[in-house]
This record gives structure tokens, C-alpha cells and sequence, in this order.
């Protein structure tokens, strides 16, 4: 199986609209020809391989599912890892440590396509100036 440089993996559970949502818009961009570098795993937080994802991601709020993080494929031992967030603290539902998501309930609680496609891009620009 052929490794794509990125990987999304969405924590969410069963029954969550927004995670859902969630999954649906990150699903649809992905579909995209401009998006292909990007695989989804998608981690059921009701399963206990789902847990061990996010325990290993070390960075998401558990009251702030759904959430998505972005990790790339080091090219020396093929393992994914996190990508750091360059810009920490910068915009709401941003993760403050790794590149990625987590929803905020003080608004809507839905996270916008617009925001998904920005850690996205962030993603590519930070390997590309080394981070």
C-alpha cells in the first residue's frame, strides 16, 4: 500500500452531528484532485484503538471532540508524525501545539470548511520550510 505524505486522523463517536459534519466536509475536500497528498483515518473515541490514537496525540481536550489533527510520513522510517503548529495560539479551535482542530463550543461548535483547508495548506508550507 502506497503511503500518502499526510494523514489526517479525525477523533470523533458515534452518533455526534458535528462529528459527522465533520468527517463529511473533510471527506468532500478531500475528494478534491488539489487534496491528494492528504488520507483520512478517521479514530472512534468509543473504541479502544480510537483512545490509544488520541491519547498518543497528547494535544486535543476531550470535551472539544470533534477533532482533527495533521501528521506527515517522515520519509527515513515511513512513520507518521505530528506536525507542529507554527503560529500556536493565533486562531480559535486551532491547537495550540500540533497542527490541527478542535471544536469550539462557544460558537457554533461546527468547524468550517475554510478552516479545515487552512491547517491543510499550513501542513504542506510547513514541510516545506523544514518544521
Amino acid at each position: 500500500m502506497n503511503q500518502k505524505p499526510f494523514r489526517v486522523l479525525v477523533f470523533g463517536k458515534s452518533g455526534c452531528e458535528k462529528c459527522k459534519q465533520l468527517n463529511k466536509r473533510l471527506d468532500e475536500l478531500l475528494d478534491k484532485p488539489e487534496w491528494a497528498d492528504f488520507e483520512k483515518q478517521y479514530c472512534d473515541m468509543e473504541t479502544e484503538e480510537g483512545l490509544v490514537a488520541f491519547c498518543r496525540a497528547e494535544c486535543v481536550n476531550p470535551n472539544r471532540i470533534p477533532a482533527m489533527v495533521v501528521a506527515r510520513v517522515n520519509p527515513e522510517n515511513r512513520r507518521h508524525e505530528y506536525l507542529l503548529n507554527p503560529a500556536p495560539g493565533t486562531e480559535k479551535g486551532i491547537l495550540y501545539s500540533v497542527l490541527g482542530i478542535q471544536t469550539d463550543y462557544s460558537g457554533s461548535g461546527v468547524i468550517p470548511p475554510k478552516l479545515i483547508a487552512s491547517v491543510l495548506a499550513k501542513a504542506r508550507e510547513c514541510v516545506q520550510v523544514g518544521a
